[in-house]
């Protein structure tokens, strides 16, 4: 896909910060986002990434005791050529190369090197590499409790997200958030780019079925938002339970618009290989709860879809998922999948449910089909796997997420800091 590596090269002088903390409704916003971006609707305007405006956030750093909550994403992103490689320096790096007094990392889904499955548990550790102690923030600690930030001043988080709802970073902020309130310590997040931020689509989250892959009630699946957006919507729309403000900051790109082509330089997370998975993944990531694999236990992660179900008529790729990084046990292992590639797939700008809903239609143990509870808790709502069970058809089930999807737009444009 025509995705490019938009890489930062300078660092801007004028600090520009973004703060929850003194939210002025639409309007001021959309001032804030203009000021911030002072070319981007006038000319072509270079991306420089929040964590790469190193002089926006350093004071907020000067003689504070700081933690990270980062992952294998939290890059500078200034390339440098190392025996032929691009390489780029890690947000923890830079900050130790600059003195600031770096006390812990927390770390979310997959861990802070990234190399944990979907949904396995992380352990508490040591960064080989720093030596800094290495909090999980997943499995039965997603929330730091009140021992883990004694002694800190400030929380720094930069994770680059997808853009889709039950993406668990997001989740994994809401709960940092929550704490750092209950804590009376700021949080400073340093915004990214969302490479599905150019639409909205799919199923809003109902209230009964919130989780940690889903926790706000009217989120679409695909909300077009970068995860500073979604902060400041989280700090001022009352989601967060705790009984003070969480005193934000976000340091916003410049440069950005929600259209812009993105191409992530690492994985965001092990499943997650390329442009094209990330692309597909607000389509695909469905397939957790259901009977197919979308994938996993290949180097193809979402970018396929199959199953031993499906007929070979009409399913003509065929795989067999083996334990790989990131996979240790995943769907059909060691069986042969019938199934679609979709690796060459044009980029989509909607989420196309069509991969699952042919899929049903042509499986052949319907029964089997759906994980219920899975599936309802990724597509936020229990009306979608009705829908397709009773063969609704596309179009109609497209029309029944409008409403939400503009209830949704009309809140989300409170919060937008760029155009």
């Amino acid at each position: 896909m025509a995705f490019r590596l938009l890489k930062s090269t300078f660092f801007l002088v004028v600090v520009i910060a973004i703060s929850c903390g003194n939210h002025p409704g639409k309007q001021k916003q959309e001032a804030a986002a203009e000021a911030s971006l002072p070319d981007a609707q006038n000319q072509e305007t270079e991306l420089v990434l929040g964590a790469n405006r190193t002089e926006a956030y350093l004071p907020m750093l000067k003689n504070k005791r700081v933690a990270v909550v980062g992952n294998p994403s939290s890059l500078i992103l200034k390339a440098e050529k190392i025996n032929g490689e691009e390489r780029y320096t890690h947000l923890v790096d830079s900050l130790l190369s600059l003195d600031v007094n770096l006390i812990k990392v927390f770390s979310p889904e997959h861990g802070f090197r990234g190399t944990a499955d979907a949904g396995e548990a992380v352990k508490d550790g040591k960064d080989p590499k720093t030596g800094l102690p290495v909090i999980s923030l997943y499995g039965n600690n997603k929330k730091p409790k009140p021992g883990q930030l004694e002694g800190l001043d400030v929380i720094v988080f930069d994770i680059q997200d997808v853009g889709v709802r039950f993406y668990t970073y997001i989740a994994t902020l809401h709960y940092v958030m929550e704490a750092a309130a209950d804590a009376g310590i700021p949080v400073l997040v340093l915004d990214r780019p969302n490479p599905n931020g150019s639409y909205i689509d799919g199923p809003v989250m109902e209230a009964e079925h919130t989780s940690f892959l889903g926790m706000h009630t009217g989120v679409p699946l695909v909300h077009g938002m970068t995860i500073g957006e979604y902060a400041q919507m989280m700090a001022k729309e009352g989601w967060l339970k705790s009984q003070k403000d969480v005193k934000l900051t976000v340091i916003p790109m410049t440069g950005y618009r929600h259209d812009l082509a993105y191409s992530l330089p690492v994985r965001p997370s092990p499943n997650l290989p390329n442009d094209q998975s990330v692309m597909l993944y607000p389509s695909l990531g469905l397939c957790e709860g259901t009977a197919l694999n979308a994938g996993r236990g290949t180097e193809m992660q979402f970018q396929v879809i199959g199953s031993p179900l499906l007929p070979a008529a009409d399913y003509p790729l065929t795989y067999t998922p083996q334990p790989n990084f990131g996979s240790k046990n995943p769907k059909f292992k060691g069986e042969v999948c019938h199934g679609l590639d979709l690796r060459e797939l044009a980029p989509l700008n909607r989420v196309d449910l069509s991969f699952i809903y042919n899929a049903y239609q042509n499986y052949t143990d319907k029964a089997s089909f759906f994980n219920t509870t899975n599936f309802t808790a990724h597509a936020g709502t229990a009306l979608l796997q009705k829908q397709i069970e009773q063969d609704l058809g596309l179009d109609a089930i497209y029309a029944s997420w409008k409403p939400g999807i503009d209830r949704f737009k009309s809140l989300r444009s409170g919060y937008l800091i760029y155009p």
